[in-house]
């Protein structure tokens, strides 16, 4: 298949845009490097063999948009993820949030009723189930609104994805609710780019044992859990890129089809947990404090994954000292290409 892929330069995108040539699809990346950068092309081009055709454009560009489905027409299906993505950052500048996560959406959606493209893979999150009343979550578990405008967003979006689906008919549409990827491509040569101070845990943890960062802030130790700090379910970035591939041929089967998946390992780690895992698996000494709760984080969430293993037949297969490591290894060959 052909798959063109927004934000295909990005963390994930990126690792999902090399599973799609593992496994025998060719991809379209659109990235306006917003959040990501150009060098990310040549080093996935020289992992999967080819050139790869990349177009830097935005996606509230419209006009931009059609011209590239009508350079690159026909195309199989569409991967959704060019969307902004820092919770702390919705909260200070929701308006940049709303307009580029959901005017976003539909501009490829307005482009994939002009392109008669079938199928479409959403990048959607596990905020959508705010702080679940149980864990762990089921693609059942009430949506809620959120404290933060990209929680919101993504709700939004699955909304209005999961409607137009309904009424248009020959379109499929997955949207994929994934909790939090970590790690790092295992040749090294692409992972977490974070511009700026990192807003995710494992890319300040790197960080900070590489001595770019003083010490790690970990926020809130007061949470009602096993030691005090938050759970999250970690999960390996190489798994989550695998089930969108899994996703978008499951929807070449199953045409017209609209559906949610959990992606995540079904376990939930604390971030102390992470952090001796980091330690563990690398053999670094963290520097790291603790500190109040920050704003806008829940308490504790993981992923019931019965259904995405039943339906799609993906699984998560690798470890969390699996992902520490392969992060802490990523770090290392960044700091080597600046030396």
């Amino acid at each position: 298949m052909k798959i063109l892929v927004t934000g295909g330069l990005g963390y994930i995108g990126s690792h999902t845009v090399a599973e799609l040539y593992r496994h025998g699809h060719q991809a379209v990346i659109i990235d306006d490097l917003s959040n990501s950068s150009r060098q990310v092309l040549p080093a996935l081009e020289n992992l999967v063999g080819t050139n790869i055709p990349f177009y830097q454009l935005d996606i509230l560009n419209q006009d931009g948009l059609a011209r590239v489905f009508e350079q690159e027409f026909p195309v199989d299906g569409i991967i959704h993820f060019a969307a902004k993505k820092a919770v702390n950052e919705s909260l200070q500048k929701p308006l940049i949030y709303f307009e580029n996560n959901i005017t976003g959406l539909l501009n490829i959606v307005r482009c994939v009723e002009d392109f008669n493209v079938n199928n479409l893979v959403f990048s959607s999150s596990c905020t959508v189930y705010g702080q679940p009343e149980r864990v762990p979550v089921t693609e059942s578990t009430p949506t809620t609104r959120s404290v933060t405008p990209y929680g919101n967003s993504k709700l939004i979006a699955e909304m209005i994805l999961e409607e137009y689906t309904r009424l248009h008919k020959g379109l499929g549409t997955v949207m994929l609710r994934y909790f939090n990827p970590v790690g790092a491509h295992e040749s090294a040569t692409i992972g977490e780019l974070p511009i700026g101070v990192p807003a995710n845990l494992m890319p300040f943890i790197t960080q900070t044992a590489a001595g770019v960062r003083e010490r790690l802030k970990v926020f809130g130790s007061d949470y009602n859990t096993r030691d005090g700090t938050a759970i999250r379910d970690y999960i390996h970035v190489v798994d989550l890129a695998d089930a969108h591939v899994k996703a978008i041929e499951w929807l070449q089967e199953h045409p017209d089809e609209v559906e949610f998946f959990n992606v995540g390992t079904g376990t939930g780690q604390t971030v102390l947990e992470v952090i001796e895992s980091f330690e563990r698996s690398t053999g670094q000494k963290l520097n790291y404090e603790i500190v109040g709760r920050r704003e806008g984080d829940i308490e504790q969430i993981w992923a019931d994954t019965t259904k995405v293993e039943q339906v799609l037949g993906w699984k998560a297969t690798r470890t969390l000292d699996e992902m520490t490591s392969s992060a802490w290894k990523w770090e290392c060959a960044l700091r080597a290409q600046k030396s």
